[in-house]
């Protein structure tokens, strides 16, 4: 019987690639432990920018339909010399991401103010109070349309109003999303 003998042929650059693997070493902890401190800083520098850029684009959506309320009430004076509430003016909110209550008041055909107080509830988050710096109110010669909701969870409820006067279109009352 004839025994084969097994001689292994290792290249030359293999050799090398083992010597050169033979002399490196891993990373210390304290390598591994900086590494992972820097990757946690920069997520939660990354979370917090995330958590304002949200709230702002949630605050752009009031924005946008208190000034839509304004279009609508002035057009509706237009055609009836008075301001009213939404149902009455038209307006509406579409879709289903609305984070704000809406409150206006109805009007009689004469203008006057009925104490009646139309809401268009929140679709996502929790109704609110109304706003406690403007009441919602209409007449024949002004309105004003209240905005409220908690967009960051906490005790303070960010409040909106927009009234017949351009400088408040989309004003806020009280806003600690940017605090």
């Amino acid at each position: 019987m004839v025994k084969l003998l097994y001689i292994p042929v290792v290249s030359r650059s293999a050799r090398r690639t083992r010597a050169v693997l033979a002399g490196a070493r891993g990373f210390t902890i304290v390598e591994l432990m900086i590494a992972i401190g820097i990757i946690s800083l920069l997520a939660v520098l990354a979370l917090t920018a995330f958590g304002r850029y949200r709230a702002r684009s949630q605050q752009a959506e009031v924005m946008m339909n208190l000034r839509g309320v304004f279009v609508t009430e002035l057009a509706y004076y237009a055609d009836h010399k008075r301001f009213s509430n939404f149902n009455e003016t038209g307006f509406k909110i579409e879709g289903s991401t609305n984070r704000y209550t809406y409150r206006s008041e109805q009007t009689t055909g004469a203008g006057t103010p009925t104490g009646v107080i139309e809401m268009i509830p929140a679709r996502i988050g929790l109704v609110t109070p109304d706003n406690t710096i403007f009441a919602a109110a209409s007449s024949a010669t002004s309105f004003t349309v209240t905005a409220t909701a908690n967009l960051d969870s906490d005790p303070t409820v960010d409040q909106w109003h927009v009234s017949e006067i351009p400088p408040d279109t989309g004003a806020f009352d009280v806003n600690d999303v940017n605090q």
